[in-house]
């Protein structure tokens, strides 16, 4: 078993890395940063998805696991105080960690630009947005105009992500297995002239959207936690990506579970 370790940098998360080397190296585990199995990220998803855009070159060959020492964490299945527990699996699992692999779905952005087309992955959701003013954008879904948007901007998120700033958006929560991408409007403005569907969307694989910015406007996409601003956008398509993401599951963690405790508490009977 080959691992790496990114933590937030915080004295706690350094703390654990420093705990885990230790308990890794004592169970015949080797570091590994070049050609990891697992990529052990320690701080909250923000670190996950640091940690993904890391090694996303290497999608294929890398499960991801999450130990959050913050308060909430959707892509962490453990605590600070499991960190030993965790060691213990990880070295059991060995060359059986296909068999604890679950693999979710990413949103593939294609962004055409009058110098050519880029290509970008997210875990959670990409952004685009007026940089200096509102965004102006026809909306096409499947080659065909849907709309055309005026507002602060539009959010495309994943199943993974639609817990993240798409339900803040009002949008829906969505189970990560299922191959989807969710378009949620971000302060639009309707009268005569401008006029949305108002709610979020759910578009299944193999179905796309393209969002057409008016020419020449200052805009700015985000790509999970980065920013890349730009004057001169085409067209920004989506889709649900042909690769996917892998976590490592040592040990059950239902998503329903996650949403439960993160939205409304540990009470319920």
């Amino acid at each position: 078993m080959k691992y790496f370790v990114l933590d937030r940098g915080d004295s706690l998360s350094r703390s654990l890395t420093g705990q885990f080397h230790a308990l890794a190296a004592s169970r015949g585990m080797q570091l590994s940063e070049d050609e990891p199995d697992v990529v052990l990220s320690i701080g909250g998803d923000g670190t996950m998805l640091h940690a993904f855009h890391v090694f996303k070159e290497r999608l294929d060959s890398i499960a991801f696991v999450g130990i959050h020492t913050g308060h909430l964490g959707f892509f962490a299945d453990w605590k600070a105080d499991e960190i030993e527990r965790l060691a213990n699996l990880m070295a059991e699992s060995g060359s059986r960690l296909q068999d604890k692999i679950v693999k979710y779905p990413l949103v593939k952005i294609e962004l055409t630009t009058s110098f050519g087309v880029e290509t970008f992955l997210a875990l959670n959701e990409f952004t685009l947005k007026g940089a200096d003013a509102t965004l102006v954008a026809q909306l096409n879904i499947n080659d065909s105009p849907f709309e055309m948007f005026r507002g602060d901007g539009i959010c495309i998120s994943t199943p993974s992500g639609s817990t993240a700033y798409n339900k803040s958006l009002g949008g829906a929560l969505i189970h990560p297995s299922l191959e989807a991408i969710q378009i949620a409007e971000i302060a639009s403005i309707n009268n005569r002239v401008y006029r949305t569907i108002g709610s979020s969307l759910i578009l299944p694989k193999h179905h796309h959207c393209d969002i057409v910015p008016k020419k020449e406007q200052k805009v700015v996409l985000t790509v999970d936690h980065l920013a890349v601003p730009h004057t001169s956008v085409l067209n920004v398509r989506s889709m649900v990506a042909e690769r996917k993401v892998s976590f490592a599951r040592y040990r059950p963690f239902p998503f329903w579970n996650r949403v439960r405790e993160a939205f409304v508490g540990d009470d319920v009977k």
